[in-house]
């Protein structure tokens, strides 16, 4: 018995809904049946049928077809995915074919044979799961295409606190349970995200990646849960959202400390039904995504402050993990260091270039406040400035005592003082530096580009 697909009979003949009931419950466990085409809303709304097999004609003495009509073209306005048969008598068969053309799936002759309606409703409901996978597909394409970059790379390591952070992620993707990554910015969580994804039951479906610090409240829903065509100004079509889109695969939230409070509540509901509505609609659709979610921000210290849902947390961090900072594992600088001078030289176009070796000691002497994401920055500008064979200098502020004060009053250098101080005394804390220099997020980030940092 197929269990998966829902279908609804409308007919007004009492007759008609009971054999076909009775037929329909052999095969599939859920078929409900209207004797009034009005009731079609509300079963679209709490049932959201697969597909309905619609009588043409419900007033006596009417054999027209504009009922059926009327009713096919109200079913794939509001349901565009519902597939539609029509049951028609012989008499009927040319307008059943016109109706095709408005978005009907097929037609049955009334009285059918058993066989003929079964084959009829089995090719409309692979049709109808096979489009579904295609859309699902080119929405994915378009939402990795539109995402940030996720590095498309191995996780390597050869410190010994990241190969038991390793040990664990492997234990914990091959469950279901939801994972909440914490760490400094840049130390690697999004790329620990895709190797929990890789790792999982769930790696041929998609993965699929959300900033939440860069989507704003207004498209908040649209972006996570899918809109309407029409449902706002610049809805100009039908759009899964983030939510659809990572059905049967794994959905990486990152940022979601930057969430306020009220899109919390909206994220929540969501997580606990395991159903979104996207916007401009009034039907749930069932999700069935594996969830993790990374932030740099002190979240349980933000549940304390009143800035954190509690049980918004309790959702997402079944199993939590906390990356140590690149300072705390310099066995992994030089790997990481000669992967990204080689995949930089292949960017420029520049072989057999080489770390020296006094500015390899410049990478261990570093402190790497922006960790990872510094290293590689750090290792991209030294390629495209390189001469020679080698690399010879890095350009690193190698004085790590923050407590020296500049020399002089050049303010350029007492802010570049002031930021480092910052990022040390908080171990590269982007949000509690950016408190305590009075700036928000976005500000320190601007100054740490300006300075190099």
């Amino acid at each position: 018995m197929e269990k998966s697909y829902c279908i609804l009979i409308v007919d007004d003949d009492e007759d008609i809904l009971t054999s076909a009931r009775l037929l329909l419950k052999q095969h599939y466990s859920n078929v409900h049946t209207a004797s009034d085409p009005r009731e079609i809303n509300s079963f679209l709304t709490k049932y959201q049928p697969d597909l309905i097999l619609l009588d043409m004609n419900f007033q006596r003495g009417v054999n027209d077809g504009r009922e059926g009509i009327y009713w096919l073209k109200h079913i794939k306005e509001v349901s565009p995915e519902t597939q539609v048969i029509l049951m028609t008598a012989y008499g009927e068969v040319e307008i059943a074919v016109q109706a095709i053309k408005s978005g009907a799936y097929d037609f049955v002759l009334k009285p059918w044979t058993n066989e003929k309606l079964l084959s009829t409703i089995g090719t409309a409901l692979k049709f109808s799961r096979e489009r579904k996978k295609v859309e699902q597909l080119e929405q994915t394409k378009t939402t990795l295409e539109d995402s940030i970059a996720i590095k498309n790379e191995d996780f390597i390591t050869k410190s010994p606190a990241m190969q038991n952070l390793m040990r664990t992620l492997e234990k914990v993707a091959a469950t279901d349970a939801n994972i909440l990554l914490l760490g400094e910015n840049g130390t690697g969580k999004s790329v620990l995200a895709l190797a929990a994804h890789r790792m999982s039951g769930r790696n041929k479906n998609s993965f699929i990646t959300v900033d939440l610090g860069a989507i704003s409240h207004s498209l908040f829903e649209s972006e996570l849960f899918g809109h309407k065509k029409g449902a706002f100004t610049d809805a100009k079509e039908d759009k899964a959202g983030r939510f659809e889109t990572a059905n049967e695969g794994t959905l990486f939230l990152d940022e979601i400390g930057n969430l306020d409070m009220a899109l919390q509540s909206k994220l929540l509901t969501v997580l606990q039904n395991r159903k979104a509505t996207r916007l401009g609609e009034n039907r749930e659709r069932e999700i069935d995504v594996r969830l993790i979610s990374a932030t740099n921000m002190p979240i349980h210290q933000m549940v304390n402050d009143h800035q954190f849902r509690q049980d918004l947390l309790y959702r997402i961090n079944t199993v939590e993990i906390q990356i140590p900072p690149l300072r705390e594992r310099q066995e992994d600088i030089p790997i990481l260091a000669v992967r990204f001078l080689e995949k930089f030289c292949r960017k420029y176009h520049k072989s057999n270039l080489r770390f020296s070796p006094a500015s390899m000691d410049e990478l261990y002497q570093y402190h790497w406040p922006g960790n990872i994401r510094e290293l590689e920055h750090t290792v991209e500008r030294s390629v495209i400035l390189a001469e020679g064979p080698y690399i010879e200098q890095l350009g690193l502020h190698l004085n790590n005592n923050t407590d020296t004060q500049p020399n002089g009053l050049n303010l350029e250098e007492m802010e570049k003082h002031y930021v480092l101080k910052a990022l040390d005394k908080n171990r590269g804390n982007i949000s509690k530096a950016a408190k305590d220099l009075g700036l928000t997020r976005a500000a320190l980030y601007r100054r740490m580009e300006k300075h190099g940092l």
